[in-house]
């Protein structure tokens, strides 16, 4: 049998299910359908799903599958699956397993031969970029940033010269002490969107230079509220230069036991760049 509009769901099989991010009108009819006919849902938060499902009438039983648990309750999960059941996954909110629990459930999953069906539907990562005015051909998903200054600085340093669009999660209390991290290390300049509170009532997009984003945000304390996705404009000076990320990293390398002048000379040699080009770009930026 196959998951239809008639409401059938497939014997011993793991759905992943996305819920709605705010907006509860985002949940799909398959999704609906999925959940009201499995015999069981894992859950995230099973007291914040249990007003999700109460809202559409869904009664199907759940039980909670969070991170401090996921390893351990894989295996029951698993056996369940073997005997038969039905079951699906879903988070808090959006997509399970991007950044959220679930990646250990699904990879044994797929080591035991279970069938897992992914429906598709609500995540704030792509409703964020479609609507942000940056280049949305390329991007990374960095999900949350870490704890500690130190932590967030080495990330950035290390995304620094990414040409790819860059996103992130980050949490009200501390959007701005990343944003002053990200600043000291991208510069005042990169163009920055944030968006708050997707689906929501106050739903808020603004995309400006760090160095003017981080004052708008401090002129209104509610601006600073709901959870967040930071999109940073990637690495475009390689474009301006005519250069490759591989051959500006490989300077940025060499210089480190060479004069600039030899570095800038075998990194040429290497990657056919102008010597010139890659020499005047070690001076400003090196």
């Amino acid at each position: 049998m196959s998951d239809t509009s008639s409401g059938v769901v497939d014997t011993a099989t793991l759905y992943i299910v996305p819920t709605p991010i705010g907006n509860l009108s985002d949940i799909t009819q398959r999704a609906l359908t999925i959940l009201a006919h499995v015999d069981l849902i894992a859950a995230e938060d099973t007291r914040h799903s249990g007003r999700l499902l109460s809202h559409f009438g869904i009664k199907t039983r759940t039980f909670a599958l969070h991170d401090h648990n996921e390893q351990h309750k894989s295996d029951m999960v698993v056996s369940k699956l073997k005997e038969g059941a039905s079951i699906a996954l879903i988070s808090d909110a959006g997509t399970p397993l991007i950044s959220d629990p679930g990646y250990h459930l699904v990879n044994r999953c797929r080591d035991a031969g279970i069938r897992v069906v992914p429906l598709p539907g609500p995540c704030a990562v792509i409703t964020a970029l479609s609507a942000s005015g940056l280049p949305s051909d390329r991007f990374s998903f960095e999900g949350f940033l870490p704890g500690k200054s130190k932590g967030r600085r080495d990330v950035f340093a290390a995304l620094e010269a990414d040409p790819r669009t860059l996103i992130f999660y980050e949490s009200p209390h501390r959007i701005m002490d990343s944003l002053a991290d990200m600043l000291s290390v991208l510069g005042e300049e990169r163009e920055v969107c944030l968006a708050r509170e997707l689906t929501k009532t106050f739903e808020t997009f603004h995309k400006a230079p760090l160095g003017e984003l981080i004052p708008w945000l401090e002129e209104d304390d509610n601006r600073q509220r709901g959870e967040m996705v930071l999109m940073v404009a990637g690495y475009r000076e390689q474009a301006e230069q005519g250069l490759s990320v591989d051959a500006m990293n490989t300077l940025k390398i060499l210089v480190k036991e060479l004069p600039l002048k030899k570095a800038a000379a075998l990194t040429a040699e290497i990657y056919g760049e102008k010597k010139n080009a890659l020499y005047k770009w070690g001076l400003e930026n090196l």
